[in-house]
């Protein structure tokens, strides 16, 4: 499980995320409720750890500016702040849980582990298929189709447009195809991504006649039905 961890208390971030290794998760700390909001929007995590009072932007804004992007991975509160009133703040705010400092290692494991257990089994009821517009993806067997028209995708195609369609008018950079696609964490500076996109569209969007897959300049890509598109 990948875990983000969103704590500016060195000594106690430090301490959850060793635990958390130590449990066998994978782990991203930040210390900065601005910088996460930005990671969030360009990786993935399965479960996020949220402290509310945070530099550049407090926790509680934080999580209403994930849930207004529309990101829905689970949130656990872990604050000092443990009121009634508190509480409810911060689970109308978004967030899925909430456990107040100090707190035992065990309990903070065991309501992380069950967050994502709740995810999974909500996500997994639609997982063999994924459908945006016209597009029908199918995780089973491998297939794709548009308008019921099979689309004759390579590997790799078909996994970008996976990422896409996982995350719909959500913005995905040429960083994250790099690791979900090709599994590579640095730039590697060719134009592979550019590339497979590229082929992608000629399939795609070609034979349909229009745009699905927006380029963002300078950013990335999004998959996006607009009503009127350019020809850039």
């Amino acid at each position: 499980m990948r875990i983000l961890l969103i704590e500016d208390d060195v000594s106690l971030s430090q301490f959850v995320e060793k635990g958390l290794r130590e449990a066998g998760h994978q782990v991203e700390a930040v210390d900065n409720g601005k910088y996460a909001l930005t990671l969030c929007m360009t990786e993935d995590f399965d479960v996020a750890i949220v402290d509310r009072m945070l530099p550049g932007l407090d926790g509680l804004s934080l999580v209403k500016s994930l849930r207004a992007a529309q990101i829905g991975m689970p949130i656990l509160f872990l604050t000092a702040l443990g009121g009634v009133d508190d509480r409810v703040e911060g689970l109308e705010a978004g967030g899925d849980d909430y456990l107040t400092k100090p707190f035992a290692f065990s309990e903070l494991l065991a309501r992380v582990v069950a967050l994502s257990r709740r995810s999974n089994l909500t996500t997994n009821e639609s997982q063999d298929e994924l459908v945006y517009a016209d597009i029908v993806l199918n995780l089973y067997e491998h297939s794709a189709k548009r308008q019921g028209k099979a689309l004759d995708l390579q590997p790799k195609e078909f996994r970008i447009l996976e990422l896409f369609m996982r995350h719909p008018g959500r913005m995905i950079t040429r960083t994250m195809l790099l690791q979900h696609v090709w599994d590579i964490h640095f730039d590697p500076q060719t134009s592979v991504v550019e590339t497979h996109i590229s082929r992608l569209r000629n399939k795609l969007e070609k034979p349909f006649g229009d745009r699905l897959i927006q380029t963002v300049r300078g950013s990335g890509y999004r998959l996006e039905v607009k009503e009127e598109l350019s020809d850039k």
